[in-house]
């Protein structure tokens, strides 16, 4: 009697494949035959399930970008729980943010593969759309905290769009730092950076000694 074959199994075992490459070669090996090798078939058990190249990668662009954003909910809903401007608010939102970077080694690779399709996406227009979704996705939960953290300030929309622009770009700054330099930054050194930033933002400041917020 045949095997059944779980295609919903396959399929994902295909973008793990992909995702192995990326994190140890680069978006450029991830061709359907070298995916095909890593993940142990044939080019044509490949094709059964993505028709072609660009199928599966935006594919895994987009599996990349749901398992960060599910990480990302779960986060928000602790954090949505919590009194704004308590410990436990900012060390929940500290954890929210931790999200985004490369903190261990399942997120390490998340963040390499995810950092790997937005850059190909300026070429590769297939990748776009995915693209936008990811951005918008995580624009919106950094706006968020950017309010919760801002909310006695009264700057206006422009100063909060800055603020949330800022930092958008400190994660990343983090995330491509802790990828490229490991050995220097650390998974602390990341929460440390991030801590000043978030103290310096709930006192009006630009920066804070965090020793003064865990003491």
């Amino acid at each position: 009697m045949p095997k059944i074959v779980d295609a919903a199994a396959r399929r994902q075992d295909v973008v793990q494949a992909v995702f192995r490459i990326i994190a140890a070669d680069g978006l450029e090996r991830a061709s359907l035959r070298e995916v095909a090798d890593e993940a142990g078939l044939a080019v044509g058990s490949v094709r059964h399930y993505f028709s072609s190249s660009e199928e599966l990668l935006a594919h895994s662009f987009a599996v990349v970008v749901d398992r960060v954003l599910a990480r990302l909910a779960a986060a928000q809903t602790r954090t949505a729980s919590l009194a704004t401007g308590s410990q436990a608010h900012h060390d929940a939102v500290l954890t929210l943010l931790g999200e985004f970077l490369p903190l261990d080694e399942e997120s390490a690779v998340d963040a390499c593969v995810w950092m790997a399709f937005k850059n190909a996406a300026r070429i590769r227009p297939f990748l776009s759309a995915e693209a936008d979704r990811s951005h918008r996705a995580v624009a919106a939960v950094v706006g968020q905290v950017v309010v919760e953290l801002t909310a006695d300030d009264d700057d206006g929309q422009h100063q909060l769009v800055t603020e949330a622009e800022r930092l958008l770009a400190i994660l990343d700054g983090l995330t491509m730092h802790a990828l490229l330099q490991p050995e220097w930054m650390t998974a602390a050194m990341c929460r440390d950076v991030l801590e000043s930033h978030l103290s310096g933002m709930r006192s009006g400041r630009g920066s804070v000694n965090v020793r003064t917020l865990r003491e």
